[in-house]
Protein backbone atom coordinates (compact mmCIF):
# COMPACT_ATOMS: atom_id res chain seq x y z
CA UNK A 1 0.00 0.00 0.00
CA UNK A 2 2.87 2.40 0.57
CA UNK A 3 4.83 1.84 -2.76
CA UNK A 4 0.78 2.12 -4.01
CA UNK A 5 0.73 5.45 -2.57
CA UNK A 6 3.81 6.48 -3.32
CA UNK A 7 3.86 5.66 -7.53
CA UNK A 8 0.22 7.49 -7.39
CA UNK A 9 1.76 10.49 -5.95
CA UNK A 10 4.42 9.88 -8.45
CA UNK A 11 2.61 9.31 -11.82
CA UNK A 12 -0.74 11.81 -10.40
CA UNK A 13 -2.93 8.11 -11.43
CA UNK A 14 -3.41 5.04 -9.80
CA UNK A 15 -0.28 2.66 -10.73
CA UNK A 16 -0.79 -0.45 -12.63
CA UNK A 17 0.03 -3.88 -11.04
CA UNK A 18 3.72 -3.91 -13.40
CA UNK A 19 4.74 -0.82 -12.10
CA UNK A 20 4.33 -1.93 -8.58
CA UNK A 21 5.76 -5.27 -8.83
CA UNK A 22 8.57 -3.50 -10.33
CA UNK A 23 9.31 -0.77 -7.97
CA UNK A 24 8.97 -3.58 -5.12
CA UNK A 25 11.12 -6.30 -7.50
CA UNK A 26 8.44 -9.01 -7.06
CA UNK A 27 6.27 -11.24 -9.22
CA UNK A 28 2.94 -9.29 -10.48
CA UNK A 29 1.06 -12.61 -8.98
CA UNK A 30 2.63 -11.58 -5.63
CA UNK A 31 1.49 -7.55 -5.66
CA UNK A 32 -1.90 -8.86 -6.77
CA UNK A 33 -2.73 -11.18 -4.30
CA UNK A 34 -1.49 -8.73 -1.66
CA UNK A 35 -3.86 -6.35 -3.06
CA UNK A 36 -6.74 -8.50 -2.84
CA UNK A 37 -6.33 -9.50 0.58
CA UNK A 38 -6.72 -6.57 2.16
CA UNK A 39 -10.24 -5.58 0.66
CA UNK A 40 -12.53 -4.78 2.81
CA UNK A 41 -15.14 -8.00 3.50
CA UNK A 42 -18.80 -7.39 2.28
CA UNK A 43 -22.16 -8.16 3.97
CA UNK A 44 -23.89 -11.07 2.50
CA UNK A 45 -27.14 -8.77 3.44
CA UNK A 46 -25.53 -6.33 1.32
CA UNK A 47 -28.17 -5.30 -1.82
CA UNK A 48 -26.58 -5.88 -5.24
CA UNK A 49 -28.98 -5.18 -7.20
CA UNK A 50 -32.59 -3.77 -6.52
CA UNK A 51 -35.96 -2.98 -8.85
CA UNK A 52 -39.17 -2.80 -7.68
CA UNK A 53 -38.62 -3.57 -4.11
CA UNK A 54 -37.23 -6.70 -4.76
CA UNK A 55 -33.89 -6.75 -3.64
CA UNK A 56 -31.13 -9.18 -4.17
CA UNK A 57 -28.32 -9.73 -1.43
CA UNK A 58 -24.94 -11.14 -1.63
CA UNK A 59 -26.02 -14.21 -0.03
CA UNK A 60 -28.58 -14.90 -2.96
CA UNK A 61 -25.60 -14.78 -5.18
CA UNK A 62 -23.74 -17.62 -3.42
CA UNK A 63 -24.11 -20.97 -5.29
CA UNK A 64 -25.73 -24.54 -3.54
CA UNK A 65 -23.49 -27.43 -3.87
CA UNK A 66 -26.52 -29.95 -2.85
CA UNK A 67 -27.71 -31.28 -5.54
CA UNK A 68 -29.25 -35.14 -6.16
CA UNK A 69 -25.97 -36.79 -6.03
CA UNK A 70 -24.49 -34.92 -2.85
CA UNK A 71 -28.23 -36.06 -1.20
CA UNK A 72 -27.97 -39.37 -2.19
CA UNK A 73 -24.46 -40.02 -1.36
CA UNK A 74 -25.11 -38.94 1.89
CA UNK A 75 -28.17 -41.04 2.26
CA UNK A 76 -25.69 -44.09 1.52
CA UNK A 77 -23.07 -43.21 3.91
CA UNK A 78 -25.99 -42.86 6.72
CA UNK A 79 -26.97 -46.21 6.03
CA UNK A 80 -23.34 -47.80 5.48
CA UNK A 81 -22.46 -46.56 9.00
CA UNK A 82 -25.55 -48.16 10.16
CA UNK A 83 -24.40 -51.05 9.14
CA UNK A 84 -21.17 -50.99 11.50
CA UNK A 85 -21.08 -52.70 15.07
CA UNK A 86 -20.74 -49.98 17.97
CA UNK A 87 -16.82 -50.88 18.52
CA UNK A 88 -16.27 -50.14 15.30
CA UNK A 89 -18.71 -46.75 15.12
CA UNK A 90 -16.60 -45.43 17.90
CA UNK A 91 -13.22 -46.16 16.61
CA UNK A 92 -14.19 -44.06 13.64
CA UNK A 93 -15.80 -41.48 15.91
CA UNK A 94 -12.87 -40.90 17.85
CA UNK A 95 -10.55 -40.93 15.35
CA UNK A 96 -12.41 -38.62 12.81
CA UNK A 97 -14.86 -36.44 14.87
CA UNK A 98 -12.30 -36.40 17.76
CA UNK A 99 -9.44 -36.21 15.89
CA UNK A 100 -7.46 -38.67 18.34
CA UNK A 101 -4.17 -40.87 17.11
CA UNK A 102 -4.71 -44.40 16.80
CA UNK A 103 -2.20 -44.39 19.84
CA UNK A 104 -4.57 -42.22 21.94
CA UNK A 105 -7.39 -44.75 20.72
CA UNK A 106 -6.38 -47.71 21.54
CA UNK A 107 -5.78 -46.54 25.26
CA UNK A 108 -9.11 -45.23 25.53
CA UNK A 109 -10.82 -48.70 24.51
CA UNK A 110 -7.89 -50.69 25.98
CA UNK A 111 -6.70 -52.27 22.95
CA UNK A 112 -3.42 -52.24 20.79
CA UNK A 113 -2.91 -49.61 18.40
CA UNK A 114 -2.16 -52.38 15.53
CA UNK A 115 -6.12 -53.52 16.73
CA UNK A 116 -7.38 -50.43 16.19
CA UNK A 117 -5.73 -49.81 12.47
CA UNK A 118 -7.01 -52.81 11.93
CA UNK A 119 -10.72 -52.00 13.13
CA UNK A 120 -10.48 -48.50 11.12
CA UNK A 121 -9.31 -50.33 8.23
CA UNK A 122 -11.53 -53.00 8.09
CA UNK A 123 -14.88 -50.21 8.86
CA UNK A 124 -14.22 -47.95 6.46
CA UNK A 125 -14.03 -50.82 3.67
CA UNK A 126 -16.98 -51.77 4.74
CA UNK A 127 -18.84 -48.25 4.20
CA UNK A 128 -16.68 -47.60 0.85
CA UNK A 129 -18.45 -51.24 -0.38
Amino acid sequence: MQVKEKLTNKFKREPTIKEISDDMELPAADVVIALESIVDPVSLYEPIYSEGGDTICVLDQIGDNNDDRNWLQEICFKEAIKNLSEREKNILSLRFMRGMTQMEVSEEIGISQAQVSRLEKFAIEKIKS
